[in-house]
Formats: structure tokens, sequence, C-alpha cells
């Protein structure tokens, strides 16, 4: 990218780019007066270019915190209506992130910009968007080659940046908000928007700052979230695990049992989650490359394998078993109250992108 602070949308159609104008329009009501650093891409996505992003505008604030506060362009439609949907501006969303700073900074971090291009990309090359309340897994720090305990991340709406509806449809504003591996489990365990509400009052306008320590060290930030995590239960659905499997294995002079291979590093996943689904009445599935195992609260045990998903209905005292009995160890377990099930946990192998073993669980 490039410092571009003169005509940001320079090289756009002859009938200009009303959803730019739409978003610049926004940003006017809370910077009124204030020219931001743009930083225009050379080579825009739609003509080969390898960044999605047409552009990241960047403002520095000093209140509550000193920071720098990113705005992309590029999710939203800029230029001429393309998309089916009338409704919606693209994706219907811009990232924004704030990032902490010293008070003497002059220039903001080049790391962000690299961040926020590899989510765009993310965003166009699978068609996933974000929304507010998601949670995206960073595989390592978000600054890369930075001593950094924030190796995740949650999104919700911009608190200073409402909605806006642009003449190409619908957009709003997800900021990106920095968590550590532990509070990644906790927004899991519970909901995303929710833990990123109980962490506001600590990291004031959701700055992420790449010094800090797990605030869930802080034993009132513990406790609210432990207390409504027992309340409300998880939001989270589903859990996908490349080892999934299962077969009907006959015995002598006994039933069949049901043999269910899944790989040890879901398990301590799956043992937390269920009983923050199914007495809640909320189904839960365990995804595979080729099958689904799906968990569904009942008053009574039952077993059915139908279309590639096998069903487990559980009483609470089965799932309270299950989580109790399940361990991330390889070997085989039996669950009291699930004769005709029997579970064998395999070792997980994490390979690095050149495929070395880098960790074994199991």
């Amino acid at each position: 990218m490039t410092d571009a602070t003169h005509d940001p949308h320079d090289g756009a159609a002859d009938d200009g780019a009303p959803g730019w104008d739409a978003i610049d329009g926004a940003l006017a009501r809370v910077y009124p007066g204030q020219e931001p650093k743009h930083y225009a891409t050379l080579l825009k996505w739609r003509l080969g270019g390898r960044d999605p992003l047409d552009g990241i505008s960047v403002w520095k604030r000093a209140e509550p915190v000193p920071h720098w506060h990113f705005v992309t362009y590029g999710l939203s439609e800029l230029y001429a209506k393309e998309s089916d949907d009338p409704a919606v501006s693209g994706f219907g969303f811009e990232l924004t992130m704030r990032v902490a700073c010293g008070g003497a900074a002059e220039e903001p971090p080049n790391w962000v910009f690299s961040f926020l291009q590899n989510l765009a990309r993310y965003v166009f090359q699978s068609g996933n968007a974000f929304d507010d309340g998601h949670w995206m897994t960073a595989n390592g720090p978000i600054a890369l080659d930075t001593d950094t305990q924030l190796c995740s991340m949650g999104f919700a709406f911009d608190p200073e940046l409402p909605a806006i509806d642009t003449p190409h449809g619908h957009l709003a504003f997800l900021q990106i908000v920095g968590l550590t591996l532990d509070e990644e489990r906790a927004a899991k365990r519970w909901r995303t928007r929710a833990l990123l509400d109980t962490l506001l009052p600590h990291m004031p306008l959701w700055v992420t700052d790449l010094g800090r320590a797990s605030l869930l060290e802080r034993a009132d930030v513990r406790g609210a979230v432990d207390a409504g995590t027992q309340r409300d239960g998880s939001s989270s659905g589903y859990l996908f695990t490349d080892v999934l499997g299962w077969e009907t294995r006959k015995r002598l002079l006994r039933a069949p049992v049901i043999e269910i291979a899944v790989g040890a590093r879901q398990v301590d996943e799956l043992v937390t989650l269920l009983p923050l689904r199914l007495p809640f009445d909320r189904p839960f599935r365990l995804v595979g490359h080729d099958g689904a195992v799906r968990f569904v609260h009942a008053d009574a045990n039952e077993v059915t394998d139908e279309d590639g998903t096998l069903t487990l209905r559980l009483t609470d005292a089965t799932v309270r078993a299950l989580a109790r009995t399940l361990q991330p160890r390889a070997g085989e377990y039996a669950i009291d109250g699930l004769d005709g099930v029997r579970w064998r946990v395999e070792k997980t192998v994490i390979r690095d992108a050149q495929g070395n073993a880098v960790q074994t669980i199991g």
C-alpha cells in the first residue's frame, strides 16, 4: 500500500464512488474537520492485484487512551452496484480496528495493514462474511513476530460508527478486537458479544493493546464471565474436527455397539460445550469431513444413524457422565447410561505450514 492522502479514490469510474463517499460521510461525523492518513492499494483487486481492500484510512486518537483508528474501504461496494441484493452493499460491512499507541507515535504500525488485507482476502475467497458477535482464531500472534498474547479476535459493531445506508445498500462497521486464547475459549463457552461487553470497561472503545495480559486474570472479570456462562449457556453450536467417524461393531452374545472415533484435540472443547448447550435445549454438532455427530437434549437416551449424521439424544445425567468421562487421551471410553456407544479417542498431530509435526495431543 502507499500513502495517498490526496485523492483516496482517484481512478474510480467517471460516475464517482458513492459507496466510498458514504463511508467518508460517516467518518466526518466522528472526525469533523480532520483529514486521516489514507493508504491506497497500488494494484487493485479488480485489476488483478492481491489486496482486496482499495484503501485503509487511519486517525490518531488521544482519548480515551492513545490509539490509531483504522477503517477499511473495499468490503462494501465503493463504485458501481454489482451484487444482486439491493438492500446490502457488497458483503454488508467494512472492518475497523483500534490499536494502542504511544502519544508520540507519528505513523501507524505496518502489521495492521497486512492483517486487515488478510482478513479481507479470507472474506473474498471464502464468501464467509463476519458479523457482530463472531470470533476467529489467528493461529498465532495477530501481529507476526511480536511477543503478544493476542492470538484471536472478536467482532463487534464499532461503538462510534453506527451502520449507514449507502446508495448501494446497508453497511455496518465491524470492529476487530484482539483476544487472548483463554478469552477466545471463554467467548466460545459463552457468547462472544457478551464477553466483549464484559471486557469493555477494562479496554475502552475495545482498543487492542498488544502488550496486555488476559483480562480473565482479573477476579471480577472472571467471576462475571463464569456467572454469565452458567446463566446463559453457550452460543457455540458446532465444532469442526479433522478426525471423526463411526462404525457398528458386532459383539458375541451381546447387542452391537457403535464406536465413535474423534481426535484428542477437540475433546476438551466438546466436553466443555455439551453441558452448556443440551441442558438449555440447544443442539450441538460435531462436524467432520464426511459426516457429523448431532447431540440433542432428550428425556431418554437414543442413538440413530441416518444420511451421514449420527444423532445422540442424551439426558442431562448422560451429558454430565460424558463430560466427566471423556478425556483428551488416546483410548476407548464407555459412558454410563449410554451402553450401545463407545468412544475411541485418537491422537491428534498438529503440523506447521511445511507439514512438519509440531505438537501431538493425546
